[in-house]
């Protein structure tokens, strides 16, 4: 019986690891920068209706409190933290430790009376456990704010956000879809505070395509042109690893499905853009001696949805500063 607890201990404490660093991995978000924006939670849309990665690979300064942080961010940050990352999670994982430890030494779990003495001890900390909780918690239960404007606009059918052409509307909107595209920023002011016309949104489309068409023929040019040094830094580290593990990505048959302007800003003399998107593509990883696939599916297109910030500065073309990607 000793030995059975003792293996049952030891898998414990390695599947509570185990959930720490997949929590670790998720902890992953996106790279570049969104200027002041760039630890802000984006608002989110009807393309993207769950909140971003947060951008975790950036050069811009992480302040202590940001001026421009979202409600979500907020609630995010006062929410409670689960039991296994409070003080209940400390004391059980201490228990379980000297217990295993005890195990080991040939006292047992229990102090030497078995796996009844185990039940008890067990019982009791979820007991203790349980009582300081509430204790503490008590009249600390986290604020939830009211949805955001940005927020029920995307939601809703009338002039919330800003959409790119579907699939099948091709480049150069008619001139209705133009008019109507200048009434929603009429009336999205504080989603949209630069007026995005839509040959920027034509523009960003495009920008989708010739950038996962760069990437996939690691066009350190084309790379260069169209993103920030910032976030050209990241993409071209990405290629360096793949090519160091002897991988090249292809991706190709990129179309986009479905866009929106999540928000749009003025930061002194440049503007920035943040929009959803939701598109479709053959992505796969190949082999870069054989071409053959060691992932991803060759045949049937997948579908993913990112945050892309675009920034264009005074006389210049839009520029990609930031990706984030959106889970659903």
């Amino acid at each position: 019986m000793q030995r059975i607890l003792s293996i049952m201990a030891v898998a414990l404490v390695v599947m509570v690891t185990a959930v720490d660093f997949a929590e670790a991995r998720r902890a992953g978000g996106g790279f570049g920068s969104r200027g002041s924006r760039t630890f802000s939670t984006a608002p989110v849309t009807r393309t993207a209706p769950t909140p971003a990665a947060p951008i975790e690979r950036t050069m811009t300064p992480r302040q202590n409190a940001p001026a421009g942080a979202s409600p979500t961010t907020q609630n995010r940050a006062t929410n409670r933290p689960g039991f296994f990352n409070s003080f209940g999670g400390s004391m059980l994982g201490g228990l379980l430790m000297g217990g295993l430890f005890g195990m080991l030494l040939g006292h047992g779990f229990g102090g030497g009376i078995g796996f009844l003495g185990l039940l008890l001890q067990l019982g009791l900390i979820v007991l203790v456990v349980s009582f300081a909780m509430r204790l503490f918690g008590r009249g600390q239960s986290p604020a939830y704010s009211a949805p955001s404007a940005s927020a029920s606009s995307a939601s809703a059918a009338g002039p919330g956000s800003f959409r790119i052409p579907r699939i099948g509307e091709g480049l150069g909107a008619s001139a209705a879809a133009a008019s109507a595209t200048a009434s929603a920023a009429a009336t999205n002011g504080k989603t949209d505070e630069i007026g995005i016309a839509q040959n920027d949104l034509d523009r960003f489309e495009a920008m989708l395509k010739e950038l996962q068409a760069a990437y996939a023929a690691e066009d350190y040019a084309a790379l260069r042109r169209l993103t920030t040094p910032e976030a050209m830094s990241y993409l071209a580290e990405e290629l360096s690893e793949n090519a160091t593990k002897g991988l090249k990505n292809d991706v190709r048959d990129v179309h986009l499905v479905q866009g929106d302007v999540a928000e749009a800003w003025r930061e002194g003399s440049s503007d920035y853009a943040t929009v959803a998107m939701r598109y479709e593509s053959i992505d796969v990883m190949r082999d870069r001696a054989t071409g053959r696939v060691v992932g991803g599916d060759a045949e049937r297109p997948t579908e993913a949805v990112e945050l892309w910030t675009f920034l264009r500065k005074p006389g210049g073309d839009w520029q990609v500063s930031a990706i984030q990607a959106v889970e659903e």
